[in-house]
């Protein structure tokens, strides 16, 4: 089996003596994107965080998480280099559009790159134009879609996405999620998408 790709093997996590889940395997190919469904309280979010290496110490957790066959573990979230999109677009207020976009480009890039950069991205999500544009005067879509490029722009390995699409209504909903996969499969980048919107389908649906 190719070591290549975000794999989870024999994941359990358990709180105050509850147990989440237990057993869980994935193995998410380059450009792959599997759905995990399960209702609220589930551990779907759970799951996010301890892979990314956000999660509680409180939880009691077993199994490992390997990306590209190096073993997670042992590293802190910000050497992971694993994008996260959540419900919420957690955009910078006091930043305007290309502010934020900007500021998750790696560091040691020239201003002259970072633009570039910065400009391809608003290009790739149809928002051309909209570098000075404040975040609070953007519809609920193109939050969307500046959070996932910004995500994007920081060289992520992997992306997990958590419910990002649950607060847009189902038409918007739709077309945003569509542009989300197709984005992140030219990316070439294996991404996790957790959820309880049986909408929300991609290469393989799991169920918790």
């Amino acid at each position: 089996m190719t070591s290549a790709g975000l794999i989870l093997n024999d994941v359990r996590l358990a709180i105050g003596g509850r147990t989440l889940f237990d057993g869980l395997c994935l193995c998410i190919a380059p450009g792959e994107i599997v759905t995990l469904m399960g209702e609220s309280g589930s551990g779907k979010s759970s799951l996010i965080a301890y892979i990314c290496g956000s999660l509680d110490t409180e939880f009691d957790v077993r199994g490992s998480v390997t990306l590209d066959g190096q073993d997670m573990g042992p590293l802190p979230i910000e050497r992971r280099r694993i994008g996260v999109m959540f419900q919420d677009d957690v955009l910078f207020a006091h930043m305007s559009v290309g502010e934020n976009l900007a500021f998750a480009v790696p560091p040691g890039v020239t201003r002259s790159e970072r633009q570039t950069r910065v400009n391809d991205a608003l290009v790739e999500a149809d928002l051309d134009g909209f570098a000075a544009r404040n975040p609070a005067t953007l519809s609920g879509g193109q939050k969307a879609r500046v959070a996932l490029m910004r995500a994007l722009l920081a060289e992520p390995r992997a992306m997990l996405l958590d419910e990002p699409f649950s607060r847009l209504d189902a038409t918007l909903r739709e077309r945003v999620r569509n542009f989300a996969f197709s984005t992140i499969k030219r990316r070439n980048i294996p991404a996790l998408l957790v959820t309880h919107d049986r909408q929300d389908k991609s290469d393989h649906v799991i169920t918790l």
